[in-house]
């Protein structure tokens, strides 16, 4: 069993909080890691759970050991009882674990029954600072972190990824109230994958799909809420040009994104003419989690300015902000820096670092050249408690 580096998180919140939700993908090791915890488990898609829970509740709720809601958004009857057991003792931390697979929909029910009651923790795939190995990032990149999606067992690349998709366009999604019939969501989802790492244009998809670009709004946040597409936001500063003000969508899991884009493997993935794109999704998507993983407080932005000059990503991390250059090379050039270098310095970015798969690091000031293993590591070492 791998260890995932947010169970100190969770940790730490339960030791705080009556009630602490854990969000995130399906299948991306939610139920895994909180029985880890121990204490009692119920799964609320269950019927026979629903009902052994609604039998034991006077006890549970009372008791002593930790409970564990498994994809609670499900069985809407326990956020009620939830808030009435925390509210009769609000000094007792460590009571309920919460987890969910959707966020629109376990984030109203909370905002309805538990604000103030409970913490909330997000869970990614598996990430490149949990595994151990060099070989690791590259099947990591090709297959994706999803425990069962080949990362750690390569046969399964791409078949699994499809069965996942399409259980979730036919059965998932709908029941979380995105009204699509499944061939549109999964045409909706191939069209997505061809504008990784773009800005994001309602408009445009609309029109492909023959609905307006209000509707296809709507479609990109239930993928938002299902953790399978992230939208980064463009940064706005005074900086004497013209900054880009819509979004770019990026595949938060990159085995995904290369299964709809029909990728068999990583030689095949390397004479992409997107293959830039995808590495870029998911350096950024590694250092987001990374961050999360640390319990860190933090604002992810990209910029772009009129004449094409652009941070893949820009961290607002309390009064520092740290700028992003991600480049598909092994020999980034003094060029690539410099470029960097100027723009960090429009934005009063405190560091700047150019991520690529240099073997070397350079570190000049403020200014470093490394690979990703390295700079997850870094991170790690500059947030840890």
């Amino acid at each position: 069993m791998i260890p995932r580096r947010i169970a100190a998180v969770v940790r730490s919140r339960l030791a705080d909080y009556p009630a602490v939700a854990m969000v995130g993908p399906r299948q991306c090791g939610k139920t895994t890691l909180a029985k880890q915890f121990g204490g009692r488990y119920f799964d609320l898609e269950q019927e026979p759970d629903r009902l052994s829970l609604d039998l034991q509740w006077p006890d549970l709720a009372t008791g002593n050991e930790l409970v564990i809601l498994d994809e609670a958004q499900d069985w809407p009857p326990v956020f009620p009882r939830l808030r009435g057991a925390i509210d009769a003792d609000r000094e007792r931390a460590g009571r309920f674990l919460i987890l969910g697979s959707v966020s629109p929909d376990l984030m109203t029910r909370v905002s309805e029954s538990l604000a103030g009651r409970l913490a909330i923790v997000e869970l990614s795939p598996l990430s490149l600072g949990e595994l151990p190995t060099k070989a690791s990032q590259d099947r990591l990149w090709l297959c994706g972190g999803y425990p069962e999606g080949g990362v750690l067992t390569p046969r399964r690349y791409p078949r699994w990824q499809h069965d996942y998709l399409r259980l979730l366009t036919a059965r998932d999604l709908p029941n979380w109230g995105l009204a699509t019939r499944p061939q549109e969501t999964e045409r909706l989802l191939r069209m997505l994958a061809a504008q990784h790492g773009q800005s994001w244009n309602a408009s445009r998809l609309g029109q492909s799909l023959g609905v307006s670009y209000h509707t296809v709004n709507r479609y990109l946040d239930y993928l938002e809420g299902a953790f399978l597409i992230r939208r980064l936001p463009p940064y706005h500063a005074n900086i004497g040009k013209r900054l880009a003000k819509t979004p770019k969508v990026y595949w938060r899991d990159s085995g995904l994104l290369h299964a709809l884009m029909n990728v068999p493997n990583a030689r095949e993935l390397l004479i992409q003419p997107w293959v830039g794109a995808s590495w870029e999704g998911f350096v950024v998507e590694q250092i987001i989690t990374m961050l999360q993983q640390c319990d860190v407080p933090f604002e992810p932005y990209f910029l772009r300015t009129s004449d094409q000059l652009e941070l893949d990503l820009l961290l607002a991390l309390g009064s520092q902000r740290w700028a992003f250059e991600v480049k598909l090379t092994t020999s980034p050039n003094t060029h690539d820096m410099d470029r960097l270098a100027r723009l960090a310095a429009m934005v009063k970015a405190t560091r700047c670092y150019l991520v690529s798969q240099a073997r070397e690091t350079i570190e000049t000031e403020h200014r470093i050249s490394c690979n990703l293993s390295w700079l997850l590591a870094h991170i790690a070492e500059q947030f840890s408690s």
